[in-house]
């Protein structure tokens, strides 16, 4: 009996160090991430979509590094020459974090650079390399 105790005691303490682990990662990132229906994000095809220079959308923005610089740790500038916070999400916690940013954004910024909208997928690989960052 005192063997049962002991069992049901571990698995209880278990469950809730489970649940307790799984709602530490839930948040409104994830929420976003989730939303797009996507498959798991792939951090490396994300970094590929922020380096790469297109030349498919507005000719002044070949890229995304034209606002953001080549890298998402540093301050990025608009072409009117306002302040862009980080990218990275190690620099600027509350990025990717607001719904209605992330789809203003993504819409605008694909259009602008891709010509095109993004894919579900490609927002989710991008979310994941700016969260590795």
């Amino acid at each position: 009996m005192k063997y049962v105790k002991s069992l049901v005691c571990a698995l209880t303490l278990s469950a809730a160090l489970i649940g307790a682990a799984t709602t530490a990662q839930a948040g409104p990132r994830e929420d976003i991430i989730a939303s797009f229906g996507a498959g798991p994000g792939n951090a490396a095809m994300g970094k590929i979509m922020f380096e790469t220079n297109y030349g498919t959308g507005k000719p002044s923005t070949p890229r995304c590094a034209t606002c953001h610089t080549s890298s998402p740790l540093q301050m990025g500038q608009t072409r009117t020459g306002k302040a862009i916070q980080p990218m990275a999400v190690s620099r600027t916690p509350d990025r990717f974090t607001d719904a209605a940013k992330v789809a203003k954004w993504f819409k605008r910024n694909c259009s602008s650079v891709i010509g095109r909208l993004c894919t579900p997928q490609e927002k989710v690989d991008y979310i994941t390399y700016m969260v590795s960052q």
